[in-house]
């Protein structure tokens, strides 16, 4: 069925104003924060290893009733959007029969083996929409990862927005990424997973697929791109508009929780390079691991002076399912560090600290979590790496994977920058930065936050970038050699009028912005949308803006004025075609410059 043209139907109703009804709280979620030590003598070294708490739901196939406790967590997390439920759901090695494992937000479901194979649902994974009315494009936070599915029907249905990663994936059937009724749907991801069948986008503005194996795909409505997927579609943006490169520049894959006999490992996958296909296809994976026993194993309600004590043992932090306030830094210091959150943990920072900072140092690994402002204004909320960092990670970068960072929408929250990235060759592989645009806690100065992703070092690989809303640029990037593949935006629906969104003789801040000085710097597959439904006279001179020397190199571009809420003068500097009246039809640009 073809897709209903995005002008027919509203798109942007996924950031209208929500009743965010708040789930309550679980009982027994948090557990007491290590006590302190005597004054004058040294803390008690804290263990490695543990349970992994009540928010962790493990499954065998011989576990009674699985179906009733999914649906017992689907019914809690389906419409709380903003409420404080975490869950993660594993599935042991083994084979499942008759289960459909519907995903509300902030569940994650995963399997335990070392391979997606190695734990089979003859049955679904299903994220739909019938909480919002068969509009899927505020399906947020939720995940699935390490499976391998039998679809009952043929096809499994993945109707996601923002936030909702499907990583080492293997898909017997087919995947379809839209809701029932093929409602609106707004964007996502894939890595790392192999779907046999025919992979129908239908009504999804944007998506990104990487390393991956796939059968076929559909469609494409604004900005389809592929990196390393075998079976992609060949390159012919903007129509169809789909952004194929061959291979991924640089890619390793997130860290994983598995079993290994009794006990649970962390498995730590090798770097790739100029990397095609799946990491799993021939047996064991290539990478390393490390047993539970290296790992502090984090409960909600724990102090940060707690985790930091963790990592100055040399312990790694597995952040199990729950909200953790933080009054200072969690400080990672030590080279090849895991930070590994379950089911959407997440850090809070109070009294306007950042909730984490990484040193200069090689091979640090941050995956799985979210990051939520506090009322006070954070300088920064997420630092990878300190100013001025200098040293070459290119044999062991560090990695941010599936880290989110939000300001407002559960409450009220502020940062000057969201995520700061200072480390040289870091790949940040899939975040969604989000300035809230609905919620609690909304308003142009409410969950003020000027900056969304700043990039300072050397050398930074993007895959998957997704940032928006920012009251300034969304993203800044100043470090030479930089390097996106996918970018999905949209501007501030909320900025007051023309005046409020100001800088300086030019209309607008860009949604992404390379510093005046970078003299190299690529990106593919990058669109920017605009919807001032407060002032929809606003005029934006310019999605991106960037030097134009030989150097800095951009491929398939666009912007999009939704339903002429606003306007695009020019796609990059003063290049490209003005949207214009109420089509929404993106303006595009093939190569820059």
């Amino acid at each position: 069925m073809p897709h209903t043209p995005p002008h027919r139907t509203p798109a942007v109703r996924r950031r209208a104003v929500l009743a965010a009804a708040a789930a309550p709280a679980l009982a027994g979620l948090a557990s007491a924060p290590a006590s302190a030590a005597p004054r004058g003598k040294r803390p008690r070294a804290l263990p490695g290893g543990g349970d992994l708490g009540p928010n962790v739901l493990v499954f065998d196939p011989s576990t009674p009733d699985i179906q009733a406790r999914l649906d017992a967590v689907f019914r809690e997390q389906e419409s709380a959007q903003f409420g404080t439920g975490r869950y993660a759901l594993l599935f042991r090695p083994g084979t499942y029969h008759g289960l459909n494992a519907q995903l509300g937000f902030y569940t994650s479901i995963a399997g335990l083996g070392l391979s997606p194979d190695d734990t089979t649902i003859n049955g679904d994974v299903t994220v739909d929409a019938g909480w919002f009315g068969g509009n899927a494009t505020q399906n947020f936070w939720r995940s699935a990862e390490n499976l391998a599915l039998v679809p009952v029907s043929g096809t499994n249905r993945w109707a996601v927005a923002q936030a909702a990663p499907f990583r080492r994936m293997h898909i017997r059937g087919g995947l379809n990424l839209a809701p029932s009724g093929y409602g609106w749907a707004s964007g996502g991801y894939i890595a790392d997973s192999r779907i046999e069948g025919e992979i129908g986008p239908y009504s999804q503005q944007q998506w990104y697929t990487r390393d991956s194996a796939i059968g076929s795909w559909l469609n494409g409505v604004w900005n389809m791109v592929f990196s390393g997927v075998e079976g992609a579609p060949a390159q012919s943006f903007p129509n169809p508009p789909y952004t194929t490169l061959d291979t991924t520049p640089v890619s390793r894959e997130k860290p994983f929780l598995y079993v290994d006999g009794g006990g649970y490992r962390v498995f730590l996958p090798a770097k790739r390079t100029d990397a095609r296909g799946v990491s799993w296809g021939n047996g064991t994976p290539r990478g390393s691991s490390l047993p539970l026993s290296r790992f502090y194993v984090a409960r909600p309600g724990v102090s940060a002076a707690t985790l930091n004590q963790a990592l100055a043992q040399g312990l790694n932090l597995l952040l199990t399912p729950g909200i953790y306030h933080l009054d200072q830094p969690i400080r990672v210091t030590r080279a090849n560090t895991v930070v590994l959150g379950l089911g959407y943990a997440t850090l809070i920072p109070d009294n306007g600290v950042t909730a984490l900072k990484v040193a200069d140092v090689d091979g640090v690994r941050l995956a799985g979590f979210l990051v939520d402002a506090g009322p006070v204004n954070s300088a920064t909320l997420l630092e990878v790496g300190p100013p001025g960092a200098w040293r070459d990670h290119s044999a062991n970068p560090t990695t941010v994977q599936d880290v989110f960072v939000r300001i407002g929408g559960a409450g009220p929250g502020k940062a000057t920058t969201s995520m700061v990235v200072n480390n040289r060759h870091t790949i940040v592989d899939h975040t969604w930065v989000w300035r809230a645009d609905h919620g609690e806690g909304v308003g142009w100065e409410t969950n003020r936050a000027d900056y969304g992703v700043v990039v300072n070092g050397h050398d930074v690989l993007a895959t998957g970038l997704f940032v928006e809303h920012f009251n300034k640029y969304d993203v800044q990037w100043n470090g030479q050699r930089g390097r996106t593949i996918f970018f999905q935006n949209e501007k501030a629906y909320d900025a007051p009028n023309q005046a409020a969104i100001q800088n300086g003789p030019v209309k607008g801040y860009a949604a992404y912005k390379v510093g005046a000085g970078v003299t190299a710097h690529e990106g593919w597959g990058l669109g920017s949308y605009c919807y001032y439904n407060v002032d929809p006279t606003i005029v934006q001179h310019h999605g991106f803006a960037a030097p134009n020397v030989p150097g800095v190199r951009f491929h398939d571009l666009l912007v999009v004025s939704l339903g002429g809420q606003g306007q695009y003068e020019h796609v990059i500097n003063d290049l490209g075609a003005p949207t214009s009246g109420t089509s929404t039809v993106p303006s595009t640009v093939v190569s820059y410059p």
